[in-house]
């Protein structure tokens, strides 16, 4: 049974790279963010198409399937979320401008004209209240379609970070069941992930592993951060280190910037601003400084062996961040791939008795 794989959306390959390690023929991997060529086609070993999901037709997808003699086709994607986020300030000013779920417009317009046999796609829960979501549904199922969808915790299959992501599958042979929670009783912690890394201070580099680098702190900002106990934020400090927004109400509300990680919880979410603590929760626990380009991959659960950098390329920290945050954790990337083989094997079985 061989099974093709087409990603939308697909960044440096975290989706992707699910599938491959797991059997599948991953054949391309669409995305309009040209940078990412490398990781993907270095990690995943497929061809990366750059292109804006808009200008994609259906002949191009059919195309790319039609390459290889297949027994199933399956369309993965996971649509850029900004427009859903809570991790946005932009959220309610947008929610209501069309314009920006053109994306997963897109999305489903390759679907209905190419037909793959599964589909799958990743992103914020959020997505579930909005309008765009139920109309995405319905022209699922209308062409033909049997959806199921579910809201995933991360950290219940592995991966070290409280990421909480909306899972959809859509199948022509039937529902599709993700498979069930592997870590439910034991979670994966900071410290079972990053614990062992050598010590850096911030702004410098690992003489061992060049992505092993954080960002450099103020004066201020280094006082700051050793003022914060582990899992602690800004209220831990005396009203000089506070910032004039944290002193209104509305800044009461934002609890987590300029936190340190626990050491025995799974991280907070691996976000694009995930090496600045002034962003989140992204102090390391103990050491001094934010966590290092290493530590976010590590806790987005890409294997140490993943190559984000050509050899001689120069480390943009604001460019690996993005890359990072943005990508679907190959972890759950993993069983995702796993439920639907799991799905296509019962319906190879089913057709071959029939």
């Amino acid at each position: 049974m061989k099974i093709g794989v087409v990603d939308v959306f697909c960044g440096i390959g975290g989706l992707s790279h699910g599938f491959s390690v797991e059997g599948f023929d991953v054949i391309a991997g669409i995305d309009s963010d040209g940078s990412c060529r490398y990781a993907y086609e270095t990690n995943v070993k497929a061809r990366f198409i750059e292109s804006d999901v808009t200008d994609i037709n259906e002949q191009q997808i059919k195309k790319l399937f039609k390459q290889r003699k297949l027994s199933y086709r399956v369309l993965v994607g996971c649509a850029p979320c900004t427009p859903f986020s809570m991790y946005t300030g932009r959220y309610r000013k947008i929610r209501r401008r069309d314009s920006q779920w053109q994306l997963l417009n897109d999305f489903s317009r390759l679907v209905e004209a190419t037909k793959p046999d599964v589909i799958s796609m990743e992103n914020v829960p959020r997505l579930i209240r909005h309008p765009i979501f139920v109309k995405f549904v319905r022209k699922i199922e209308k062409a033909g379609y049997t959806v199921t969808y579910k809201k995933v915790r991360a950290h219940h299959y592995g991966v070290p970070q409280r990421r909480a992501r909306l899972v959809l599958f859509a199948s022509l042979w039937g529902a599709v069941k993700l498979l069930p929670p592997t870590h439910l009783r034991r979670f994966k912690t900071v410290r079972d992930t990053i614990g062992r890394l050598p010590k850096i201070k911030a702004g410098q580099k690992c003489s061992s592993d060049r992505l092993h680098t954080c960002r450099k702190l103020s004066p201020q900002n280094l006082t700051r951060l050793q003022a914060t106990t582990e899992g602690g934020s800004w209220k831990d400090w005396n009203d000089e280190l506070q910032l004039a927004c944290h002193k209104k109400r509305a800044g009461a509300s934002f609890r987590s910037v300029y936190g340190r990680m626990r050491w025995d919880a799974p991280s907070p979410v691996i976000t694009t601003q995930c090496l600045g603590i002034g962003n989140g929760r992204f102090g390391h626990p103990k050491q001094d400084r934010a966590i290092s380009i290493r530590e976010a991959a590590l806790l987005q659960s890409f294997p140490k062996t993943f190559r984000f950098l050509a050899p001689r390329e120069a480390i943009n920290t604001t460019q690996l961040a993005r890359h990072i945050g943005n990508a679907v954790p190959p972890k759950l990337s993993r069983v995702i791939a796993r439920s639907i083989k799991r799905h296509l094997t019962d319906v190879s079985i089913e057709r071959a008795v029939d």
